[in-house]
């Protein structure tokens, strides 16, 4: 299968090529140029961008459920509802992401996710693919537990975390866990060893304890100043410890409500293009009405977009992650080509899919997306298969 892409303003890893042309062949990129005469009826298929941006699709690797369904029901259709609205805007694949709840719940939601990111006929239907799961919890410090049930909190548990792997079948890519807490550095050294990412979050850890876990594997911050101890110029805490170490790159859930517009900035200023992870953070309300829903076993108030325990913590947001890439454009003025950078190139590297996927290079998978100045997708490609939005 040929396919060429014309017309288009491409967005890749170091600029946005204007007015030029994509070929992909067999799911893959094989060939961008700019305005040179092609013969058309070379191609199985040619899509007309019209002017619009071509950009990778984006990866959420931070995300608990969308349109009336979680990751924690365990079920192949809430993963495949979820992956079915994800590339409705623009992310092309992501991480399903259980959290804090019961060991046997949790289980299960392991269970049928590595099911389900194994079972190639999931993806008869273009929809976004799940690359692996994200493990947020439970081994989260009490005084910053955020919307994390609190009965089912604890230390690192090695044992238990081994069966969550096997029970996976092997298909976790991130495990958050605090690293203050006690067991945790030996907790982390494993799962590096293991091949697996660790982010540090829900921590209560001073800057000595956060750097600790950074020597020790960590290399992602969860959700960055959400669910950490706070900055003091005494105390710069978990947040001064990931914000100032080149081996960390740090989440942000842009949406306007979990962060001031000048928190937002600093963290770019600080880290840089290559720093930030632009997440979701997504509950089952995204998508949907305001009203009342779940997140592990809690009832979640959505009010103007806003979702809160009745305590008044955030739990989970209703962002998309096309809306993300505006705001961080839009609100915080990064460019264009770096706010989608934040979305795709950064969370593949973040997770090491970056050989396949994340940028719009030769050789790489045709996981690509269309969209217009407000980053509404119009079209999207997984491996070179075409859904429309029109």
């Amino acid at each position: 299968m040929k396919i060429l892409v014309k017309n288009a303003n491409i967005i890749t890893p170091y600029e946005i090529k204007k007015d030029s042309n994509l070929i992909i062949e067999n799911g893959k990129i094989a060939k961008i140029f700019h305005r040179e005469e092609v013969e058309e009826n070379e191609f199985d298929e040619i899509i007309d961008a019209e002017g619009k941006y071509l950009s990778p699709g984006f990866i959420d690797i931070h995300n608990h459920g969308n349109f009336g369904h979680d990751a924690m029901e365990g079920t192949y259709e809430a993963l495949d509802s979820m992956a079915n609205y994800h590339i409705q805007n623009g992310v092309t694949s992501y991480l399903a992401t259980p959290m804090t709840a019961d060991p046997k719940d949790i289980k299960k939601a392991l269970k049928v996710a590595g099911e389900y990111i194994n079972d190639d006929s999931n993806y008869s239907k273009v929809k976004s693919q799940v690359l692996g799961i994200y493990l947020e919890g439970p081994y989260f410090s009490m005084e910053k537990k955020g919307a994390q049930p609190p009965e089912y909190i604890k230390d690192p548990d090695l044992e238990e975390m081994k069966e969550f792997i096997e029970v996976s079948n092997n298909t976790i890519k991130v495990v958050s866990v605090s690293p203050e807490l006690e067991g945790a550095e030996e907790f982390i050294r494993y799962l590096k060893n293991e091949g697996i990412k660790i982010a540090i979050g829900h921590s209560n850890a001073t800057f000595e304890e956060a750097k600790i876990g950074i020597d020790a594997g960590a290399t992602i911050a969860t959700h960055l100043y959400n669910g950490m101890r706070a900055f003091s110029h005494r105390d710069p805490s978990i947040i001064g410890a990931v914000l100032t170490d080149e081996r960390v790159a740090c989440e942000m859930i842009c949406d306007g409500i979990h962060l001031h517009v000048g928190a937002m900035d600093l963290a770019v200023k600080v880290k840089g293009k290559d720093g930030i992870i632009l997440i979701s953070d997504a509950m089952m309300a995204t998508g949907l009405e305001d009203g009342e829903y779940g997140l592990g076993g809690q009832v979640v108030y959505v009010k103007d977009g806003a979702a809160r325990l009745k305590e008044g913590n955030l739990a989970g947001s209703t962002l998309t992650l096309n809306k993300a890439v505006y705001n961080m454009a839009n609100m915080v003025g990064v460019k264009l080509e770096d706010a989608v950078r934040m979305a795709s190139l950064n969370p593949a590297k973040a997770i090491g899919v970056d050989n396949e996927k994340g940028s719009i290079e030769v050789g790489k998978d045709a996981d690509l997306i269309i969209f217009d100045e407000n980053i509404n997708v119009s079209k999207a490609m997984v491996k070179g298969k075409i859904r429309d939005f029109q």
